[in-house]
This record gives C-alpha cells, sequence and structure tokens, in this order.
C-alpha cells in the first residue's frame, strides 16, 4: 500500500501515518502494531514531493480551507459560493475538493460527469469558466453512486497527487473544502501546505449547540497546527422566505391535508396586499445561547456573519449555479457578499 510518500506495510494498522512521517511509531495509531517499533527508530528522509508541491502552489497567492465540526452544516455549499464570487471579482480562482468520502463539488458547481484531463503540465483543472478551475476525486469515479472506501493512506496519497500534479497556473485563490471534522485529510492538507503558506481557515456552522460544540474542537485543531482562523460562518441561521413563495396546506379532522396555497394567496392578494412584501423568519435551530457569535467571541476567534435558511439558494446549489447571478436569491446572496467582502479584505 502506498500514502503517496513511502510504502505502507500491509499489516500496518489503519491510519498508519506513513514509515517515514515524523509521527511514525509515535502516533496513536500506532499503538499496538507489530511495525512500531522499527517506525520509531528508523531514520527518516525528507520527502521530495513537499518541494513538487512547494513549486506547484508558488503560482498561487491564497489558499484558503473551509472546515466544519459536522456535516450538513453547508461548508461544501459555502465553498461554492466563495469560489464563484470570487471569480466573479475577476479573480483566478481554484477549488480543489478534499473531501474524499464525500464529493459534492461537482454537482455544486453543474460539473456532473466531466473528466480530468492530462497534459505534459500534470492535470487538468475542470473548468466552469476561464477563471474558475475545479479538481474532485469526483470526476475520477465511473459512477457517481459509486463510494470511496479508502483507509487514512490511500486518501493522504491522493491529496498529496492533487497538490503535486494539478497545473493550477497562477491563481489569486486557492479555495480547499475539506470533509467535516479533524481525521488525516485535515492533517495532511496542512503537513503538504504550511510550509507555502495558508492564509487561513473559514468554519461554516449552524446556531445549534451540537454543531458549536465540533466547530470548538476544529478551532482548536486550527490553533495547534498553527493556521490562522479567518472567521466562523453561521449558516442556516433562520429561515426566510417571502410569503408568496410559502405554500399553504389545511389538515382535515382525519389528518389528510389539503392543499390552499391558491386560495391562500388569491385572499392576501385581495385583503391584505401589503402582505406580499414582507418577510418570513423562523427559527429552525435554537439560538437561545448566543449561536456562533457568542461562541467566537469565548474563543477569540472572528464572527463573519449569518447566512439564512434561502430555498432559492439551495435551488441554485442543486442546480449548479451561483446564486448572485440568481436575481431570486434575494435574501442570502447578500449575506453571503458581505462575509466573502470581509475576507477579501482580510486577504489584501
Amino acid at each position: 500500500m502506498d500514502n503517496g510518500n513511502h510504502q505502507i506495510p500491509e499489516n500496518a494498522n489503519e491510519h498508519c501515518p506513513g514509515p517515514q512521517s515524523e509521527e511514525a511509531g509515535k502516533a496513536d495509531a500506532c499503538a499496538g502494531c507489530p511495525n512500531q517499533q522499527i517506525c520509531a527508530t528508523a531514520p527518516k528522509s525528507p520527502d521530495p514531493d513537499l518541494v513538487t508541491i512547494a513549486e506547484r502552489m508558488a503560482t498561487i497567492k491564497h489558499k484558503i480551507l473551509v472546515l466544519s465540526g459536522k456535516g450538513g452544516v453547508g461548508k461544501s455549499t459555502f465553498s461554492a459560493q466563495l469560489s464563484f464570487a470570487l471569480a466573479e471579482m475577476d479573480s483566478q480562482v481554484g477549488l480543489l475538493d478534499i473531501d474524499i468520502c464525500g464529493p459534492s463539488i461537482p454537482k455544486m458547481l453543474g460539473l456532473e460527469g466531466q473528466d480530468i484531463h492530462q497534459s505534459n503540465l500534470g492535470w487538468s483543472p475542470v473548468y466552469v469558466e476561464s477563471n474558475l478551475g475545479v479538481m474532485s476525486i469526483g470526476f475520477m469515479l465511473p459512477n457517481p453512486d459509486e463510494a470511496v472506501i479508502w483507509r487514512g493512506p490511500r486518501k493522504n496519497g491522493l491529496i498529496k497527487q492533487f497538490l503535486k500534479d494539478v497545473d493550477w497556473g497562477e491563481l489569486d485563490y486557492l479555495v480547499v473544502d475539506a470533509p467535516p471534522g479533524t481525521s488525516d485529510e485535515h492533517i495532511s492538507i496542512v503537513q503538504f501546505l504550511q510550509a507555502t503558506g495558508i492564509v487561513g481557515a473559514i468554519i461554516v456552522t449552524t446556531p445549534q449547540q451540537v454543531s458549536l460544540i465540533d466547530v470548538r474542537k476544529e478551532i482548536n485543531f486550527c490553533k495547534k497546527v498553527g493556521i490562522q482562523v479567518l472567521g466562523v460562518v453561521e449558516n442556516m441561521s433562520e429561515l426566510r422566505q417571502s410569503i408568496s413563495d410559502f405554500r399553504f396546506v389545511k389538515s382535515t379532522e382525519t389528518g389528510e391535508e389539503n392543499d390552499v396555497t391558491e386560495w391562500a394567496h388569491s385572499y392576501i392578494r385581495s385583503n391584505a396586499p401589503e402582505l406580499l412584501s414582507v418577510i418570513l423568519c423562523s427559527e429552525v435551530f435554537d439560538s437561545s445561547r448566543g449561536g456562533a457569535a457568542k461562541m467566537c467571541a469565548e474563543m477569540g476567534v472572528p464572527f463573519l456573519g449569518k447566512v439564512p435558511m434561502d430555498p432559492h439558494l439551495c435551488r441554485a446549489i442543486e442546480e449548479g449555479r451561483s446564486c448572485f447571478a440568481d436575481q431570486k436569491c434575494t435574501l442570502s446572496a447578500p449575506a453571503l457578499r458581505t462575509i466573502i467582502e470581509k475576507l477579501v479584505s482580510s486577504c489584501r
């Protein structure tokens, strides 16, 4: 087995860091491994691939990680829309999807079914626009429904290959969409990129406590590995929707539901037309404890802002479109734009 660094012994434990890693024989994953003593005492040689990665990354000005403590909080949605927004600012942008087991970026950018091409310069990204390129394992799967069942070393090997073999050219921004949590992929991307300069990490969360508990761990991970937290984004802060976009139902005594949307809209237009311009807000997750803003104050990291749950944004993501080019995303797009402008300012 090869982790992209050196051969991994076949009898190694899961999450083996590799026999040439500085953590070889010392990491928690090494406990009980039959090779632990050999790995701990064997001389380590410099990883030649790190030089190749540094040369590739030298043409990229800003490298930004997008992280989350939990899955399903909108991290990849934010990565996709951040990339769209930066490209629309006339920046040269790359989006690298290292969520090996759950690559959703190809769909979110309307690139499903695309293939990676190789040239004498390396792997070519798949382009949405001339200034927005994407790389993901999703382009390498023969069937989008196929599960990627890989141990840590193989995941790390692919991440390294992305970094050393993808020909991004000159970029203003490389956005790295990481999987949730703090696992092998996070350690690898930091290890491979840290010497080339990472601007920092953005952490995406929802207001609920079960999400914020894991975000605290994510912040501590960044502090331990020396990555600056650029800020926290609170996604799905509340549901916001125009009353004209709502569907109305009426329950019968037997529990059946009848659609009365047409009647309700007609009634409002006739009797209270001023309500058609009202935005309805509903708290989806309990934020009575202060949400992400309070947590950021407690942990000393920037709070970038809130993004409401917007059905039109969800539709744009499903269709692989930018919410900034969708005139219906009037509730989520301004919130996202404000957050992204803060990020751009902090990178200057």
